[in-house]
């Protein structure tokens, strides 16, 4: 418990963003909403909010170290999220009494979304190393 606290102390806005991610992936029901009739718009939901969170946790990291972890940041800042999403996708099947299905689409939808985050990061990281 004392990991969970210390990531929570140390990258709040990152576990304020994740949680958000959980809660969201979890709760029953969603309003419907005039972009439902868009093509492809949850997609780009997942597409946007796994980047958003993702990039939110590699530019806490780099403002919080002066020498880049490469491989610290490959497990938490690329394969644990897309791991995250596969549990969630899974939960979200077998665990909410129907009100929610697991979607692959979500997960690759997700994955993209985390990738574009990790180059992102990886350019954020190579500029604040300039300086």
């Amino acid at each position: 418990m004392s990991f969970l606290f210390h990531f929570l102390r140390k990258y709040p806005f990152s576990m304020f963003c994740i949680t958000l991610i959980w809660i969201l992936s979890l709760i029953p029901f969603f309003p419907e909403t005039p972009l439902d009739d868009v093509e492809f718009v949850d997609k780009w939901v997942h597409i946007l909010m796994y980047g958003g969170t993702f990039t939110v946790v590699w530019m806490e990291y780099t403002f919080k170290h002066l020498r880049a972890d490469y491989e610290k940041m490959f497990f938490w800042g690329w394969l644990a999220p897309i791991l995250m999403s596969g549990v969630l996708e899974l939960l979200q099947e077998y665990c909410t009494g129907g009100h929610r299905g697991g979607d692959w689409l979500d997960l690759a939808a997700n994955a993209t979304g985390v990738t574009l985050a990790a180059v992102l990061g990886m350019l954020i990281w190579w500029l604040h190393s300039k300086r």
